[in-house]
């Protein structure tokens, strides 16, 4: 496991862990590295002596575990490609079940639903999958 010093085009500063150099090299190639900060997917590598996990076991304290930029890291990515996706609108579920049954052309969508309706889509067999807004959004 290495930990890479990396920085997205609009100049946000920040760390990936990746299995290893070639790792980092094909996830970027294939825009899967993003900028929790902003989701950029414009990244390039800093200079650095890069921590190198030797053992399966817990990193220590001198390598603090990075699950915060993980986690932020994924909400970005599904945030860009959430906004990337068809907006239905609160047309959601009923436009999803018709894509699903072959009734639309296949797309991604996004919109709203209420978490019975999901439930019920989830029952269904039609994954969906909820993206929590970003911070900026909810005022």
């Amino acid at each position: 496991m290495i930990v890479l010093n990396l920085r997205c085009g609009n100049g946000h500063d920040f760390e990936g862990w990746f299995a290893s150099s070639a790792a980092f090299d094909a996830q970027l190639a294939n825009a899967l590295v993003g900028c929790p900060h902003c989701a950029s997917t414009d990244i390039q590598r800093l200079p650095s002596a890069p921590y190198v996990r030797t053992s399966h076991a817990a990193p220590s304290s001198k390598a603090p575990a990075r699950t915060g930029d993980a986690a932020a890291l994924a909400q970005a990515k599904l945030r860009q490609l959430a906004q990337q996706a068809e907006d239905v609108g609160k047309a959601f579920p009923t436009e999803v079940r018709r894509i699903h049954h072959g009734e639309a052309p296949e797309r991604s969508i996004r919109g709203h639903a209420s978490l019975d309706d999901v439930a019920e889509l989830l029952d269904e067999g039609i994954g969906v999958l909820p993206v929590p807004p970003a911070k900026e959004d909810l005022h």
